[in-house]
């Protein structure tokens, strides 16, 4: 197992724009919350300071956190927040139905699978942005990068929605070739896929949707690489899917309107991590066979999370001397915390 506490989670900074633009340039064909442009990363990251700094919320933010390897004093990982899909706009995905279609008389009975064109997910609070460098993949700086904005949006609920949905890239090339998009949204739009994925940022798709057919696609009718592609993940969404699997979110319902993709989702209050969690005081002494817990500050502006190894008493929580100072605390301070399952994080 790696040294988990070598990872520190934060609010991203005016001098994390290098790593923005790092993780940006690595971006495949679909991710779309972080363009390669300088001029939007720049603006994306004034709008997250802003959003961590100010008091009131409309549900227009987007909250931006840089994952730092201590030992290296560099930034691996880039994960976000958007406060509410779609915002002033309707947030657009296909959900999964079944149809049966009958006849008596044949003594014949079919269930078809159909895609519905919804706004279900609109004001539901996003993740978004989910970046991590290669080589930390296999090690628990992924869990952090993901979980540690659960117990963010715990610890500040009235700025987000109680129900958490995160968009996962569907299939598509380094060319851009999307088997879903061509067979289904190019006919009615008539762009290709990285042109339509460029326009929408991430949030609203409803000037998208509102060229397509509101009447149900019946998948059968579709060629057979686009029924495939359904629900299927890119290579690089894998890792953060299986996350959130883990925590408890549901993926069947909804796929995206573009690549297909699935959209996973689910109320905050059933996710492992913010149901598991509570507010702790901190005290001085753990030990490194001590279970490992998800730990953040409960500050917005001076939000700091960790995965460590943490005593819990009662309504205290004991920390490694070094861990507090890290976290910024002194003892007595205020955390929220969950235990961390690394028996099944082992095997991701």
């Amino acid at each position: 197992m790696d040294d988990s506490s070598r990872f520190l989670l934060r609010p991203c900074a005016e001098n994390d724009l290098p790593a923005l633009e790092h993780f940006a340039a690595a971006s495949p064909v679909g991710i779309t919350t972080l363009p390669y442009d300088r001029a939007f990363l720049t603006d994306r990251l004034q709008r997250s300071i802003h959003a961590f700094a100010t008091d009131d919320c409309s549900g227009e933010e987007i909250y931006l956190f840089a994952l730092e390897d201590l030992s290296r004093g560099q930034v691996v990982g880039i994960s976000g927040i958007a406060a509410r899909a779609g915002f002033s706009d309707r947030f657009y995905s296909f959900r999964n139905e079944y149809v049966v279609h009958s006849s008596k008389p044949l003594g014949v009975s079919t269930r078809i699978h159909t895609l519905h064109l919804c706004h279900d997910l609109t004001d539901v609070s996003l993740f978004i942005s989910f970046h991590i460098d290669p080589e930390y993949a296999a090690t628990l700086a992924p869990q952090l990068l993901s979980r540690a904005r659960l117990l963010f949006i715990a610890q500040h609920a009235e700025r987000f929605s109680d129900r958490i949905a995160a968009e996962s890239a569907g299939l598509a090339d380094d060319a851009g070739r999307c088997p879903f998009w061509d067979a289904v949204g190019r006919r009615f739009f008539g762009m290709d896929y990285p042109t339509v994925e460029r326009l929408t940022g991430g949030r609203s798709k409803a000037f998208i949707a509102d060229m397509m057919p509101p009447s149900p696609i019946y998948v059968p009718i579709l060629p057979e690489e686009a029924q495939w592609a359904i629900g299927q993940l890119h290579p690089i969404a894998e890792l953060p899917f299986s996350i959130l699997m883990d925590e408890g979110f549901d993926a069947d319902t909804y796929v995206d309107i573009f690549d297909a993709g699935p959209t996973a989702q689910e109320r905050l209050a059933m996710l492992k991590t913010p149901s598991r969690s509570r507010l702790c005081r901190v005290t001085a002494g753990a030990s490194a066979t001590d279970p490992l817990h998800l730990v953040i500050t409960t500050g917005r502006t001076t939000a700091r999370a960790m995965l460590l190894p943490a005593r819990i008493s009662g309504a205290a929580i004991g920390l490694d001397l070094r861990a507090i100072q890290t976290l910024n605390l002194e003892e007595g301070a205020t955390v929220r915390a969950a235990p961390f399952d690394v028996a099944v994080e082992r095997t991701i």
